[in-house]
């Protein structure tokens, strides 16, 4: 069989330039069939965002510095979902709990808003609210104190 290098080169040459992948073209008995392959390209998927900013890279000629995170009170009434708390029913409203305030078990603390859902936190026990931990309409995690009741 004799095979045209010049028309082969010529067929590649259109290959590349239209982006096609595959070329084939019949003389008589002779076919020439030219096909190149395409790098697939692999899509990774996209990291969701995060809520908040990551902390910032110490500078390399620091020193480290060992980090010590504060213990959560032991009396800490917890959240028992990701979400966003409110103080308060309302934005008008005062909230429903404060520092030095006397409450009761069962009495409402706060709201914990997960997928349009409004959960009441509910005080576990009687006592007086010696500390609230966390902002009005602040992003909370699981099991991240929330109040303190002594």
């Amino acid at each position: 069989m004799n095979i045209d290098s010049a028309l082969v080169r010529e067929l590649a040459e259109l290959l590349a330039e239209t982006g096609l992948t595959e070329i084939q073209v019949e003389d008589g008995e002779r076919k020439i069939k030219v096909t190149r392959q395409v790098a697939q390209q692999v899509f990774a998927a996209a990291a969701p965002a995060m809520p908040y900013a990551a902390p910032a890279a110490a500078p390399a000629a620091a020193a480290p510095v060992a980090e010590v995170a504060p213990a959560a009170p032991v009396d800490a009434v917890k959240s028992p979902m990701v979400g966003t708390a409110y103080l308060a029913p309302e934005p008008s409203a005062p909230n429903f709990i404060s520092v030095g305030q006397q409450v009761k078990a069962g009495d409402i603390l706060l709201i914990v808003e997960a997928m349009k859902v409004m959960n009441q936190i509910v005080a576990p026990k009687g006592g007086t609210i010696t500390a609230i931990l966390i902002e009005n309409q602040q992003p909370v995690e699981f099991d991240q104190p929330l109040v303190v009741i002594a």
